[in-house]
């Protein structure tokens, strides 16, 4: 487990933020402001008063790519989601102005937990492994079968036409970001739209369901909380699944995979065992991932790694080491593009 790095880097006023919020959520005691650092998405903080301990996400400071670093998203699909049987935090306000702190923001209750940047799962022991990752499928096949209309998520993305729209979108997106020529990407843009499999599925998707973006409980091996909801929409379950296993494609030096390690001395896995365990986990049927599932979660992966590195040349990045985590773009574009050479 990789413990928070906090810091004291922020770029607005504390005080105002307390202002603002003491009165509307009862704080008690002095605030204390901590940045959770390492993180390339949204800018996190840890606040602490003698009453409360709690979680504010926020947008990063500068331009943003069109429709990226949508906090207002996190915070309605968790706050509908609450009682559903998907653990997440607590959401408590969301304010979507930028006279506070100079952007959007939302605050939610802190939870308390492990969180993992390898899948490798690091320091668990090995009898515990196996339990964790079923824990995630399970949970990823429990937010798929949410009626998301009884939730109140109608309206919060599009049924039907899922794959066609989202690669018009990551091209979009990539384009937004592109200041260099990736041959790779070129060939996967060009490759997916005309490979699209014809069954068609809309489900609530997570968008970001890897494991960093897992709390498992502090002592046992279950999940506490999905954390990190920003490319949350409705859309078809295979896409969130084949990115939730993306970590059977890379190295653990590439965002923390897990090819090249003894998958049974660790007690991980093989990738065919945790599908299986969701598609077991899931209500209803569904189909089993093709490569062009594994290729277009590669595709995506890559374009957002684009993103971070286009916000490392910009300045705006969240974290201090942007330019080499975004330079994984060229790596996960030639997994994919290697993905479907071999169709």
């Amino acid at each position: 487990m990789t413990e928070p790095d906090f810091t004291q880097d922020h770029d607005f006023d504390p005080a105002r933020l307390e202002a603002f919020l003491r009165p509307r959520l009862e704080l008690k005691g002095p605030l204390s402001l901590a940045r959770i650092s390492g993180g390339q998405s949204n800018p996190t903080f840890f606040l602490t008063t003698d009453n409360r301990r709690l979680v504010l996400r926020k947008q990063p400071s500068g331009v943003v790519l069109p429709s990226a670093h949508a906090v207002d998203r996190e915070y309605r699909v968790m706050a509908a989601l609450a009682g559903s049987g998907v653990p997440v935090p607590t959401v408590l306000l969301y304010h979507g102005e930028r006279d506070v702190i100079g952007t959007p923001f939302y605050v939610m209750e802190r939870v308390e937990g492990r969180v993992f940047h390898t899948a490798a799962l690091t320091g668990v022991p090995a009898g515990e492994r196996g339990l964790m990752f079923r824990a995630v499928a399970e949970t990823l096949a429990r937010l798929h079968d949410v009626d998301w209309r009884a939730v109140g998520l109608e309206g919060f993305g599009r049924p039907g036409n899922y794959f066609a729209r989202q690669i018009a979108r990551w091209i979009r997106q990539w384009d937004s970001a592109r200041f260099r020529d990736i041959p790779d990407l070129t060939r996967l843009a060009a490759w997916l739209p005309e490979h699209i499999p014809q069954d068609e599925a809309t489900v609530l998707c997570h968008g970001d369901y890897r494991i960093g973006n897992i709390m498992f409980h502090p002592s046992a091996p279950r999940v506490a909380a999905v954390l990190d909801w920003e490319l949350s929409t409705l859309g078809h379950p295979l896409a969130d699944l084949a990115f939730s296993a993306l970590a059977w494609h890379s190295r653990p030096e590439e965002y923390g995979g897990l090819v090249g390690l003894d998958l049974d001395s660790l007690g991980i896995p093989r990738e065919a065992d945790y599908l299986a365990a969701y598609y077991q986990a899931r209500r209803s049927a569904v189909a089993p991932l093709e490569t062009f599932h594994i290729a277009f979660a590669l595709f995506r992966f890559a374009v957002i790694f684009e993103g971070i590195a286009a916000r490392a040349r910009s300045g705006t990045a969240a974290a201090a080491n942007a330019t080499e985590v975004g330079d994984l773009s060229l790596v996960f574009a030639r997994y994919g593009a290697e993905a479907i050479s071999r169709t």
